[in-house]
């Protein structure tokens, strides 16, 4: 907290802001995360429409990513987010009025886009915002509307769902979206062209086809974490999607949003103390902590038989999310300059996105064939995969990778080293 208190009061306002707006933002997208796999279920669809309906909500983080990535370098951040706000606060509204299933993959897909707007633009301003020096630690307490939003959103959610029923929870998720958009309209942002002007002529800088937004995932600095999160993602559709019937099935006495929160809190803590960190032991070590947990909350679901465990596996997820998404939003930082921030955060996070594209669908369809346990069996080999990926992958040849994924390297595509 003290790299904070140096901040000039604007710029301490500013965050203040920004977080309150993220916040809102999360807390509107959790409510629904333990409720609306059951509300397709309660209104006729099957394991497979379940998946298709949430597996949409990818599907629009996807097509969305490169426009948004592009406009956020080119008009700035702010406006991107409120782009955002508003599909969150009005794909709530869509779910109360529809309840065809093919509408509501269209539904979902449009909220989709809400992730693929607010939160790069907002990983953006952060790092925009932050001094280098500490841009682990900001970008590490920045990143806390998440587990919190995530903690109090589904708790909130599912109560509500049981207590009012559905029209009071997608009228609550909707109005927690209109506030984050107020909010966002509060923020003042840097100019990046201003920030542009004063970088110094770099190689990656002045090659046309580095412009080019699809060219950059090709290149060494973003290809393998890419790579991590399209397998991370597989696994956490499986989660997203699935927990809550696999909690059903299972017939445990524990409501899907207390393993939600069980992962916020988790995800909480583990955030206040790697991101600092971070800055001084690189990157590469956490990420690799990050993928083993989640290795683990996947072994872990594919044996859950009690509440204690189905809790357990949350507090393992939440601690691989917690320093998985900060710190790979710290290496891209790391790996870009702040007039391709907003193209490099979508590539690397649309990854995640593509996973979650195909663990929805695919894997709805295989739920039926080898049931939950076998789905999480094969979350816990994906997320194996990708520790693998890291160790071996993460720098320019398989030595220097692995010191670099156990923090005794440095980031060989950091701007700074190459400079």
């Amino acid at each position: 907290m003290k790299s904070l208190r140096t901040l000039s009061p604007q710029l301490r306002r500013n965050l203040l802001v920004l977080f309150a707006a993220g916040l809102f933002f999360w807390s509107s997208l959790a409510s629904l995360l333990p409720t609306l796999p059951l509300y397709v279920q309660a209104i006729g669809g099957s394991n497979h429409d379940i998946g298709l309906v949430m597996g949409s909500f990818a599907i629009g983080l996807l097509l969305s990513r490169r426009w948004l990535g592009q406009m956020a370098d080119r008009r700035g951040r702010k406006i991107v987010m409120l782009i955002g706000m508003a599909a969150v606060a009005i794909a709530p509204l869509g779910y109360l009025l529809i309840q065809f299933i093919p509408l509501l993959m269209v539904v979902r897909a449009f909220h989709g886009l809400s992730i693929a707007a607010f939160a790069m633009a907002y990983a953006a301003l952060v790092t925009d915002l932050a001094p280098d020096e500490h841009r682990g630690e900001i970008i590490g307490y920045m990143s806390l509307v998440n587990p919190v939003g995530v903690a109090f959103g589904p708790a909130m959610g599912g109560f509500l769902q049981e207590w009012l029923g559905y029209t009071p929870l997608f009228i609550l998720s909707s109005g927690l979206g209109l506030l984050g958009w107020i909010c966002t309209m509060q923020i003042q942002e840097p100019r990046i062209a201003a920030i542009e002007s004063t970088l110094p002529p770099h190689p990656s800088t002045q090659s046309p086809e580095a412009d080019q937004f699809w060219s950059l995932l090709l290149s060494p600095r973003l290809r393998i974490p890419t790579l991590v999160m399209l397998l991370i993602g597989l696994a956490f559709g499986v989660l997203s999607t699935f927990v809550p019937l696999y909690i059903k099935e299972s017939q445990v006495a524990l409501n899907p949003g207390l393993f939600y929160a069980a992962a916020a809190i988790a995800s909480f803590g583990v955030r206040v103390l790697t991101g600092q960190a971070s800055d001084h032991y690189g990157r590469g070590l956490f990420i690799t902590m990050s993928l083993g947990f989640y290795t683990l909350a996947m072994s872990i679901l594919s044996l859950a038989t009690e509440a204690e465990m189905f809790l357990l596996a949350g507090v393992m997820e939440g601690m691989g999310s917690g320093i998985l998404i900060p710190m790979v939003v710290a290496l891209m930082s790391d790996r870009s300059f702040p007039h391709e921030r907003g193209r490099v955060f979508s590539l690397c996070m649309g990854g995640f996105d593509l996973g979650l594209i195909i663990a929805g669908p695919a894997l709805g369809f295989f739920a039926e064939q080898i049931g939950y346990r076998g789905l999480f069996q094969l979350a816990a080999g994906l997320s194996l995969l990708a520790v693998v990926t890291f160790l071996t992958q993460s720098s320019k040849d398989i030595p220097r990778s692995l010191r670099f994924a156990v923090g005794r390297d440095e980031d060989a595509y950091a701007i700074k080293a190459s400079e």
